[in-house]
């Protein structure tokens, strides 16, 4: 049976084909008419058939002339020495065309292995990327849970911060409060004293006054004392003064002895006036004192306020920064 398809039809057409463009349908031109394909000794058969069945004459050498013969031979061996060269060069091509299509088969091969392993290395890291989003989207989860935990607890602390403002506030309103109590307290303080001081200035210059003309008129009763005392030595000596120049000057010394009770008196009131001034001095320190205790009371107060103002401020920053740290 004939092989690879080549069959009585097949063989006729290609043998038509040859004669057709003048050539020997030979068994070799009939198969390369026929793509190399099929079997010699089908071929050689089926031309067989054909040739009994062809109605033309066969041509045949020993009918044509030794010239003739010789020239078909000649044109034959031609025919086949130029056939073979171009057969040899169209092997040779088709090597070389056949060698590149395999090393290019050998590159696409290269490259489909290695397209093989890009892919697996893609579905690798396709995988981890799923798995890294699945990873993303637990963490977000997560961060949206915490994110909405820390945004209830910056509301809590907003309102903690507002309370402290609050407290802040009122304190200070409190501590303004007590500093202008405070200043006004030591205002009318610092007035009342400093009139206290002018009064008691003014009385203790007056009573300076009193005492500086009473200790004149002193000195100067002291001076007619020792004046009328020499007089009087110097009339006690002087036997001859008469009595009633003794009774008059007796009637002086009294006179100047009651002048000196006066101011004896005098000196006695200011030294009275004195006395009261110093227990008035001790009065007026007992006051200041009590006014330098209330100052002081006052001012730890004011102090108390600033610490626990100072506090309410530390607590408002430290919530601050956690604020900001959330």
């Amino acid at each position: 049976m004939a092989r690879g398809g080549i069959n009585l039809a097949v063989v006729k057409k290609a043998r038509e084909a040859l004669l057709a463009r003048g050539q020997n349908p030979s068994i070799d031109a009939v198969r390369i008419e026929l793509g190399n394909t099929g079997s010699k000794t089908t071929i050689q058969r089926y031309l067989k058939e054909l040739e009994a069945h062809d109605s033309r004459p066969t041509a045949s050498p020993a009918r044509l002339s030794d010239e003739l013969t010789s020239i078909v031979e000649s044109l034959l061996a031609r025919l086949l020495t130029e056939g073979n060269e171009a057969l040899a060069h169209e092997r040779v091509a088709f090597g070389r065309e056949r060698k590149e299509l395999e090393e290019g088969a050998s590159a696409l091969q290269v490259q489909l292995e290695q397209a093989k392993q890009e892919i697996v290395r893609l579905q690798v890291a396709l995988q981890n990327q799923v798995e890294e989003l699945k990873t993303t989207q637990s963490s977000l989860q997560t961060e949206i849970t915490r994110n909405a935990r820390i945004s209830q607890s910056c509301t809590d602390l907003e309102v903690r911060v507002q309370e402290k403002d609050e407290q802040i506030r009122s304190l200070e309103e409190k501590h303004r409060h007590a500093r202008d109590a405070l200043e006004h307290y030591r205002a009318a303080t610092k007035e009342q004293r400093e009139q206290d001081e002018r009064r008691h200035d003014a009385q203790l210059h007056q009573q300076q006054q009193e005492v500086t003309a009473l200790q004149q008129t002193l000195m100067v009763k002291q001076d007619e004392i020792a004046r009328l005392n020499r007089d009087n030595e110097r009339l006690i000596g002087d036997n001859r003064q008469s009595s009633r120049e003794v009774a008059r000057q007796r009637d002086s010394i009294e006179r100047l002895r009651a002048d000196v009770g006066l101011a004896n008196a005098a000196t006695a009131r200011a030294e009275g006036a004195r006395e009261l001034l110093q227990e008035q001095m001790v009065t007026l320190n007992s006051a200041s004192d009590a006014l330098r205790t209330t100052i002081a009371s006052l001012e730890t107060r004011e102090k108390l306020s600033s610490t626990a103002l100072e506090q309410a401020q530390a607590e408002i920053e430290s919530l601050r920064v956690q604020i900001s740290r959330l």
